[in-house]
């Protein structure tokens, strides 16, 4: 049976993801584990959160931490003794803070996008490490959600829908160029969905 063709557009957007996976193969071997990906699978995206993610995925946390230091500063103030001087608070509020940040950048670290010619991969967790992988042909639609909090930094979210339309069973989150990268996968499904 004759391989589909893809229009103009669509074949010159795949050479260049093709072509820009050979670069990726150095990056390959540092960012996936070990036998995840079969030897004549071709990789068209290999992405990472955007490193904003470890700041902007926390942000409701830090936001708590730094709220519950400013109260506990404040009763303090008011002679309320809290058996801690006040740089012993703003010392702790500052080692939650860091302490959260240090996870969020292990759970960064731990965290990569793949599309292939044959499927989409999404690895994440840094204790209990999660791979999510379905077929191309699973895949009914990615979407593109761009909140306003990630319009503001030019990042998207990319969810898929597999079992029904109807939710996202994962996502890609916080990308950079959120629109090329979309595009990029729904050639990559036009094309290889079959």
């Amino acid at each position: 049976m004759p391989e589909p063709t893809a229009p103009p557009s669509d074949r010159r957007q795949l050479a260049a993801a093709e072509g820009a996976a050979d670069t990726l193969s150095s990056r390959t071997a540092v960012m996936l584990p070990a036998r995840l990906l079969d030897a004549d699978e071709v990789i068209v995206l290999l992405l990472k959160p955007s490193p904003l993610y470890i700041v902007l995925m926390p942000m409701r946390s830090l936001i708590v931490i730094g709220l519950i230091v400013l109260l506990l500063g404040q009763l303090q103030a008011r002679g309320i003794n809290l058996g801690l001087s006040h740089a012993d608070l703003v010392l702790a509020g500052m080692g939650l803070i860091g302490a959260r940040l240090f996870w969020q950048v292990l759970e960064w670290l731990n965290q990569i996008y793949i599309l292939t010619d044959r499927r989409v991969v999404r690895v994440r967790g840094v204790i209990n490490v999660r791979v999510f992988e379905r077929p191309l042909a699973d895949i009914r639609r990615a979407d593109l959600l761009r909140p306003m909090i990630l319009r503001v930094f030019g990042l998207g979210t990319i969810g898929f829908a597999t079992v029904s339309d109807r939710f996202h069973e994962a996502y890609w989150l916080m990308i950079a160029g959120p629109q090329e990268v979309h595009e990029t996968l729904n050639v990559t499904l036009r094309r290889y969905r079959g």
